[in-house]
């Protein structure tokens, strides 16, 4: 066979991982007219995935080596395993089969960390590494995933086209995938995005839960309400799948919902977005919330104990008839203010790694095929782009004013469901973000103050330029904790 004929049967691109999403991604390669060679560690994996694969479009292969060398050469092999650990193995395993200049891809939901780590070692022995963010689940991995895609430029360069072309396109039919920045930009992009994600899914569950308990709606009223607020400004993803999960019922008729624990797991995205918010110093409540609101769900004995315990007191409420319009406005405005969480610690944390993120080219990546995808998120594309320094995304006149619009029903709704003792961690964080930011004075100088007084850490004047401590009892020392180290 020559040369020529012996590289037409080779594939554009090799896939590593056969599980729900790797699985999809191949076949949405296969639907844009690339052919991909596969490989798990599980044969059987492989054999079934083949059984409803197309054979003209898929090379298995049983074999790393085997697997590389079906390739066409510069390599480009995607990664879809699990992260952590498992990347830097099958790294290592594939090693000894790459050349200078093939390409890695880890399209997995691996900690920005790591990427950084792994693409300094990827350069040092020649190859490109490409830390990529995909996400919208098994749809999105068949139909058009959004793609925040980390790396050097020249590796960006080389896997754009198949990357934009198996992206989610927006209806202008843009690519929802986008160079994020090097390293390990794409990761931290997606690891802010699921942080988002928690959020909005946090609050999406306290407006089921007040709807619930609250409002005593039954679930089809709650997903028609669900339904009919997806027509409008809160039109998304998560609001969409909500009103089909609260309508589904089994055969005989109960619906799905109620059957379901109450008890929500994680992956680990999202405590990685408030560590690292802790880490860069900017506040993050809403996201941390839903994260820790996940984990007290997994208390459930406790929580059942308790429930019996303690006697919440509840109030009766009055609610208005305007009530779903007000509740509408205070999860949209929590929306905002948890998009604006995510986006200021994407803008605060790129000098620490010396990137350069585009939020406005961000909030494009979301437009289509994410699981946060919603219509505002134009709304956010221009705000950036007509002030591309912008400080905080309530700053600009469309959320500003929406903002001013729907604050009153934010705070109704978080004393709505004190009263009647709903949880609702997520509400009360965006109202407690939105009424810290605008205080021009918080009560942070009495910390200060006992800071200074019980270990001398002294603190600045509001009237004079300078760092002080002074001795505030005759027990008090002279000397500030600025003058030694600890």
């Amino acid at each position: 066979m020559s040369l020529e004929a012996e590289e037409k049967v080779k594939s554009d691109l090799g896939l590593i991982g056969l599980a729900v999403m790797g699985a999809s991604l191949v076949k949405n390669m296969n639907s844009k007219g690339y052919t991909v060679s596969v490989f798990n560690n599980t044969k059987a994996r492989t054999d079934l995935f083949m059984e409803s694969a197309d054979k003209d479009l898929v090379i298995p292969t049983y074999d790393l080596k085997d697997f590389v060398e079906s390739i066409k050469s510069p390599k480009r092999i995607f990664l879809m395993i699990r992260a952590g650990d498992p990347v830097d193995q099958v790294f290592e395993r594939l090693l000894p089969y790459l050349s200078e200049g093939d390409i890695v891809i880890d399209g997995g939901n691996s900690n920005y960390a790591d990427t950084v780590r792994r693409c300094t070692y990827a350069k040092e022995n020649g190859i490109i590494f490409m830390g990529t963010g995909v996400s919208g689940g098994e749809e999105g991995a068949l139909k058009g995933p959004s793609m925040m895609v980390g790396g050097s430029l020249e590796g960006w360069k080389a896997v754009k086209d198949i990357l934009q072309d198996i992206a989610a396109k927006t209806k202008d039919g843009e690519a929802c995938c986008e160079y994020m920045g090097d390293n390990g930009a794409g990761h931290f992009v997606k690891m802010v995005h699921n942080g988002i994600e928690y959020s909005d899914m946090e609050l999406i569950s306290e407006t089921y839960s007040f709807m619930k308990n609250a409002l005593h709606m039954d679930n089809d009223s709650m997903g028609r309400a669900f339904e009919e607020w997806n027509k409008g400004e809160l039109d998304s993803y998560l609001i969409q799948i909500t009103s089909e999960i609260l309508k589904k019922k089994y055969d005989d008729g109960s619906y799905v919902i109620d059957t379901i624990l109450d008890s929500a797991g994680q992956k680990g995205t999202g405590k990685w977005a408030s560590i690292t918010s802790l880490d860069e110093g900017v506040p993050l409540n809403m996201i941390a919330d839903a994260v820790y609101q996940r984990f007290i769900s997994s208390y459930k004995a406790e929580r059942t104990e308790a429930s019996k315990l303690f006697d919440k007191a509840k109030a009766d409420i009055c609610v208005d008839d305007d009530i779903m319009d007000t509740l509408a406005h205070a999860l949209y405005l929590s929306k905002i203010l948890s998009y604006a969480q995510g986006f200021d610690l994407m803008m605060r944390s790129e000098n620490e790694h010396d990137w350069v993120l585009d939020p406005g080219k961000i909030a494009l990546t979301w437009r289509n095929g994410c699981i946060i995808r919603s219509v505002f998120l134009d709304r956010i594309h221009e705000a950036y782009r007509n002030d591309p320094k912008l400080t905080n995304l309530i700053f600009a006149p469309f959320f500003k004013e929406k903002v001013e619009n729907y604050i009153g029903d934010l705070r109704k709704i978080c004393s709505l469901c004190a009263l009647c003792g709903t949880p609702a961690p997520a509400f009360f964080s965006a109202l407690s973000y939105f009424d810290s930011l605008t205080s021009e004075v918080l009560p942070a100088n009495l910390i200060q103050a006992q800071r200074d007084y019980f270990g001398a850490h002294t603190f600045k004047r509001t009237d004079m330029e300078g760092t002080f401590h002074i001795k505030w009892n005759e027990s008090s020392g002279d000397i500030s904790s600025s003058e030694y180290n600890a």
